[in-house]
């Protein structure tokens, strides 16, 4: 019995070592199934309506390719407040809210300090390519990984991770602390810039990108609508008192005179462009600005992360890349025309154009499957109060520089000369803290002084003390959203939450355009899809958060979750 053990044992060892056995360094099977690329595609200020109510003006190969083919969570909200375009961002990438990354606005008011921060201000940085404002900016203000620098982390920093937007904050804040590069565009020069929280110069490519001159030629063309006109029936009509017109325009209506509203002279009209149509302009523009305010700031965007993929050979190159891509030019014309501007619909009928351009572009250079796409929002966008008002349905707005005014004089009666109120910023208030102290008062009185104060005021349905937002937990309701929003040495004292269909207007009492940050389904509910790689088709109204993106995106990649994720994998579109 003993030589016939023997016997077996030496027989396995031939065989191990025969077929290759498991020895050390040898291979072990199929590599690790993964995405060559995965693509985030972030469109600010896109309400999850705005996926249907354009529906039949829509062409095949944008939104109705990823709805067709891919997986949509139709039922996919916010869940903290307020829904601003840093905190969002930054939501999407680290799977977590304001309350553990710290993005909780898109600036807020730093107490040390006394004064205001922007959350990708940094001045320990440089700019590189541009103007030193625009330049000096990082991710140092959020406190936790995102979904890019843990796919870094995991491939021992072989996957390339790009950030592109026109907003510095839509570029930098999802492309991590660990990207490879972040790039977003500066007013002063038309180009694309980063800072030396990246690299010390810009890649060659991006400079000659940026000698193209793209933004100088698309200013140099009026914008007019992409159909005729009287086709835009889903839209309000051209000339409504809501609407705000660019500086320098009698009325906000088409076409748009983009040549002289950019103080661009073209050395070439468009009716004198060379054969295939294309402008070349020299720079004389006092306002390249403008083209945010634009769907050619969309189409330019794109020029630039299609070359990122060319450029840096995005998921071609035996690893997992990962390119976060956000459409910015839909929140200004959002912010300026409203929800229901032809402005707006033309904006989006263009952006449809451009994605289906990108997807195209993913075909051939990736391969067909071999990309996953996602694209949300980082927040929805409210109907302007004087259009629903017209409708007879109930709407207002407030003043900010007003109420806190009012505030300070309300509190100056009580406790005598201040200033009081330090800042009233993200529908919070911010108390002289060094002031209540020196005076001997408690905040978390004054605090609950404010609050009832708060609620006197027009539009106003409550407020809550940071204080007794602390004693508790939540998970639904208003608090829930306030409690998320919520990080204690960022925030203010007192929250304010004003009534559904109430925004804030900084040119009060005049209404144009929209705006957002509340928790009002018109805010919180966006589009969420997932596309390409092993995406089943299909849709879900099973609730989704906008935090659970990131895990699922770990769970697709087999990768650690961000440090600070409190979002849940979403089971269906990870079926297999």
């Amino acid at each position: 019995m003993q030589k016939n053990f023997v016997i077996g044992v030496l027989s396995l060892a031939v065989l191990l070592l025969g077929s290759g056995g498991p020895a050390v360094g040898q291979g072990k099977g199929k590599p690790l199934p993964r995405p060559r690329l995965v693509v985030g595609i972030v469109v600010d200020q896109m309400r999850y309506d705005y996926l249907y109510r354009y529906w039949n003006k829509y062409g095949s190969g944008g939104f109705k390719r990823l709805l067709g083919e891919g997986f949509s969570y139709e039922n996919a909200h916010y869940n903290y407040v307020p829904t601003y375009t840093g905190p969002g961002h930054a939501s999407i990438y680290t799977g977590t809210t304001p309350s553990v990354h710290g993005i909780i606005g898109n600036n807020w008011l730093a107490r040390e300090a006394g004064k205001g921060i922007y959350c990708t201000e940094d001045k320990s940085v440089q700019s590189v390519g541009g103007s030193e404002w625009a330049g000096q900016m990082s991710p140092r203000n959020m406190l936790t990984t995102t979904i890019t620098d843990e796919l870094r982390l995991a491939t021992n920093f072989q996957s390339k991770t790009i950030g592109v937007c026109i907003k510095d904050r839509g570029s930098i804040l999802p492309a991590g602390h660990a990207a490879s590069a972040a790039y977003w565009f500066d007013n002063s020069n038309g180009a694309f810039i980063t800072s030396t929280f990246y690299t010390p110069e810009l890649p060659a490519w991006v400079t000659q990108f940026n000698h193209r001159k793209l933004a100088e030629q698309y200013l140099s063309r009026p914008w007019e609508t992409l159909l005729p006109i009287s086709q835009y029936t889903e839209s309000t009509a051209d000339d409504v008192p809501w609407e705000g017109a660019f500086r320098g325009e009698q009325k906000p209506v088409f076409p748009h005179d983009l040549p002289r509203l950019s103080g661009l002279t073209p050395a070439q009209t468009p009716a004198s462009a060379p054969t295939g149509g294309e402008t070349t302009a020299t720079a004389k523009a006092a306002n390249l600005d403008v083209i945010r305010s634009t769907p050619f700031g969309n189409t330019l965007t794109l020029d630039f992360a299609l070359e990122a993929i060319r450029a840096e050979q995005l998921g071609q190159r035996g690893q997992t890349d990962f390119l976060a891509l956000s459409f910015s030019s839909t929140d200004y014309v959002g912010h300026q025309f409203g929800v229901n501007a032809i402005e707006t619909q033309d904006t989006y009928l263009r952006l449809d154009q451009d994605i289906a351009r990108l997807l195209a572009y993913l075909d051939k250079t990736v391969g067909k499957g071999n990309a996953l796409v996602f694209l949300s929002a980082d927040h929805g966008a409210a109907h302007s109060p004087e259009y629903l008002r017209s409708m007879r349905v109930p709407a207002g707005s407030v003043g900010p520089r007003i109420m806190r005014d009012s505030l300070e004089r309300k509190l100056v009666r009580l406790h005598g000369p201040g200033p009081w109120v330090q800042s009233y910023e993200n529908q919070q208030v911010y108390l002289n803290r060094p002031l209540l102290a020196e005076r001997k008062l408690s905040l978390a009185q004054v605090q609950e002084e404010v609050a009832g104060i708060m609620t006197t005021f027009a539009g106003v349905t409550r407020a809550i003390t940071a204080t007794d937002l602390q004693k508790s937990h939540w998970e639904s309701g208003m608090l829930m959203y306030l409690e998320n929003g919520y990080f204690p040495k960022r925030s203010g004292d007192v929250m304010v939450v004003l009534e559904p269909g109430w925004l804030e207007s900084y040119h009060y009492p005049i209404n144009k355009g929209t705006t957002h940050g509340s928790s009002g389904a018109y805010d919180t509910h966006i589009p969420l899809l997932f596309w390409g790689w092993q995406v089943p088709r299909g849709e879900s109204v099973h609730p989704a958060r906008i935090t659970d993106i990131a895990p699922t995106l770990a769970r697709f990649l087999h990768i650690q979750e961000p440090d600070g994720c409190t979002g849940t994998p979403l089971r269906e579109v990870l079926r297999r």
